[in-house]
């Protein structure tokens, strides 16, 4: 894919990185400065708070893994995609994001939503 970006990847790594000093690396890799996430259990903006939610699930979720689970969608510098988190090969959670990548190959949103889209 032409315009898959990067940044995608380095903010996976964030969430399966073992080592905690390591986590803040990727994201800068990862994330523009004012970065906004947003699912169901959190609404933070920077970098520092989307660190400190990541050391927080990983706390409550020890030795989980973190992935994607289905391609990419782009369109307009907006990407979707389905992802899932195992914990001793059990599904823990599934669910999909929506990201913006901004001028310079960052993530400066993420929208997640957990589980499927209900029915009508």
């Amino acid at each position: 894919m032409a315009d898959y970006p990067e940044a995608l990847d380095y903010m996976l790594a964030a969430w399966n990185e073992p080592d905690s000093t390591k986590v803040r690396d990727h994201l800068e890799n990862a994330l523009s400065n004012n970065v906004r996430f947003v699912d169901p259990s959190i609404d933070v903006s920077g970098i520092d708070g989307f660190e400190k939610n990541v050391h927080e699930v990983k706390s409550k979720l020890p030795g989980a893994v973190y992935s994607r689970t289905s391609g990419v969608d782009s369109q307009h510098g907006f990407h979707r995609y389905h992802w899932a988190i195992h914990q001793e090969g059990k599904l823990l959670m599934a669910g999909f994001d929506v990201t913006e990548i901004d001028e310079h190959g960052k993530v400066s949103c993420v929208i997640g939503f957990f589980g499927d889209i209900p029915d009508r």
